[in-house]
Formats: C-alpha cells, sequence, structure tokens
C-alpha cells in the first residue's frame, strides 16, 4: 500500500481556495449555508447473527449475464466488481467486520450484481447497498429481507446526493439529511473515528466535476461531512489519480485540485486494477481506463484552532 501526505503549506492557498469555494459552489452544489448536525440520530442496534452460512459469490460469468440482462442501457457507463477475488481484496483494504473494533456502517455505492456486496456481508460488515437502478433492486431487496437488519437496500445514487435546489425530490437524488436520518447514523466529533465508509465507483463521465463537490462539501463540513471524517474508498482513473496526488512541478497534473485534496486528506493508494476486471453496462465495453482504488480520509485536524488561523491567514 502507498501512502502519499499532503505538502506542508503552499502560498495563497487558502485564498485560492475560498474563492474557488465561493464560485464553483453554487455550480456545483447548490446548497445553502450548512446548518449546525442534528443530534440524537438513534443509532440502530443491529445484532450480528452467530451462525450463517457464507453468501454463495456468483461467478464472473453469471455476473456478466446478469448485467446484460437487468442494467438499463443508459447514458451514464457503469462499471461493476464481477471477480469475487477482486472483491474479496476490496474488502480486506476497508477494514470491516467484528475483529477490527467499532464497526463503521459502509456505504456502497452501485453495488448492481451485488458481489461486492455479498462478499462484505461474509466479513461481518454492516451494509447500506445505495442502487440507482431500479432494475437490481429486487434482487438486493430478496438479499436485505433475508439478513435481520445487516443490510439495507435504499434507492438512492450516492452521487447525487443534496443536488441544487429545494424541495421535496423522486428517488435516485436524495438529501443526505433525510438519508442518515432513515438510517439512524449519528453525527459525531470530527476527532471521533471514521462513523461511515463508502465505497464505489466514481462516475466516470463526472469524476472531476464530483471531486469538486466531495472537497467543496468538507471544506464547508457540508452534507455528508456533517457527521464526522467520512472515509471514501473509490475507484477512479489514472489520471484523476495523478491530479489528486500531484506535487509542485508537475505542470500537466498539478492544479488548484490537488491542493485542496492534498491540504484536507491523507490519500493512499489501496490497489490498481485493469480495465478489464470489470463488468460494464455498455455493450462496447466502455474505455480501456485503468482504475485505481484510493482511500482518501480527512485529516482529524483539519477544524482545529491552529489550523483555522493557519487557513485564515493564507
Amino acid at each position: 500500500m502507498l501512502a502519499v501526505w499532503p505538502s506542508p503549506g503552499l502560498p495563497g492557498r487558502c485564498a485560492v481556495l475560498a474563492a474557488l469555494g465561493a464560485a464553483l459552489r453554487p455550480r456545483l452544489c447548490g446548497l445553502p449555508v450548512c446548518r449546525p448536525p442534528r443530534r440524537g440520530l438513534g443509532q440502530e442496534l443491529w445484532q450480528r447473527p452467530e451462525s450463517r452460512l457464507p453468501l454463495r459469490l456468483p461467478e464472473a460469468a453469471e455476473v456478466t449475464r446478469l448485467v446484460q440482462l437487468r442494467a438499463r442501457p443508459a447514458p451514464q457507463l457503469r462499471r461493476f466488481i464481477a471477480c469475487p477475488d477482486l472483491a474479496r481484496t476490496v474488502v480486506a483494504s476497508l477494514n470491516v467486520g467484528p475483529a477490527c473494533g467499532p464497526e463503521p456502517v459502509v456505504l456502497e455505492c452501485e453495488p448492481g450484481p451485488g458481489v461486492l456486496t455479498r462478499t462484505l456481508l461474509n466479513a461481518g460488515a454492516r451494509v447500506v447497498a445505495l442502487e440507482s437502478d431500479s432494475a437490481f433492486l429486487p434482487d438486493l431487496q430478496f438479499l436485505e429481507n433475508n439478513l435481520h437488519g445487516q443490510l439495507e437496500v435504499v434507492h438512492c445514487d450516492f452521487f447525487r446526493l443534496d443536488p441544487l435546489g429545494c424541495g421535496s425530490m423522486k428517488p435516485p437524488a436524495m438529501y443526505s439529511e433525510k438519508l442518515f436520518e432513515n438510517l439512524g447514523i449519528m453525527a459525531v466529533p470530527w476527532t471521533a473515528d471514521v462513523p461511515v465508509k463508502v465505497v464505489g465507483f466514481l462516475p466516470q463521465k463526472r469524476e472531476r466535476n464530483a471531486l469538486w463537490k466531495l472537497i467543496i462539501f468538507m471544506y464547508e463540513r457540508s452534507s455528508i461531512y456533517r457527521y464526522g471524517r467520512i472515509e471514501l474508498n473509490l475507484f477512479i482513473s489514472e489520471k484523476e489519480y495523478k491530479v489528486l496526488t500531484a506535487k509542485p512541478g508537475a505542470l500537466r497534473s498539478y492544479q488548484a485540485l490537488s491542493v485542496l485534496w492534498q491540504t484536507g486528506f491523507e490519500i493512499q493508494l489501496l490497489h490498481t486494477e485493469p480495465w478489464s476486471s470489470f463488468v460494464t453496462n455498455s455493450k462496447s465495453g466502455g474505455l480501456a481506463i485503468p482504475k485505481s482504488a484510493v482511500r482518501p480520509t480527512p485529516l482529524d485536524s483539519f477544524f482545529s484552532d491552529a489550523v483555522k488561523q493557519f487557513r485564515l491567514r493564507i
């Protein structure tokens, strides 16, 4: 595992960040100023069954047939984990399950055929499957109904949380406050342990936009970050990974986004996987872009008094 640590202070950094946030936030997020997080959302107590046979993991060929059968043609290319060995590698990197101490909730984005879902469940994780395609919901809900609270399935697109505008909306778009309240996830202090781990793929055609949206949420401590230091475990393209971790002097890769992410997050490279390892909802298979599994974890000191004063000065 390769750990990439943020570079120490770069001149004029936070003045630029503040201006970028003010200019881009209305376009990307459209959210009002963050209110203090609601407290007292009761965390549902889930009792893990003492004995249960492991869930069967379908083979890659079965997953391919299922995706071809269920996935609807859509302008948004989606990739799915089909290989059980890759699913086990991802789960091992998440450090979830009864042997890993206090148990955060795992939000799985776009589980589709559910190979990673089943692997997470076999590891003992409490999983919330956020699926935007209604064609995959029946199989996931059948699994949910037989697991006594270990799995919850929600018709939701994680990357469409807190969209532009106010008022009611139809799934898969959703407000994060409603999602977390329905799940019984409580806000915790910023310096506490990670309360939620997110795992999934950044939308291929909207990677850059999603990265901007997430970083603005974190700097504002709004949306999902109102509930604490949410850990992301995301497959992203090699191009965007290079941007996130670029150092000064890398003329093509080092950008404002590099400074923002390296200032606020510890970024770890977990795994790199060739494009051929994934199943897609496209007949053409999509672009042959290697995927890097990256874990950006917000720094627990980011909102400390010393860091606040530093950010205000520059």
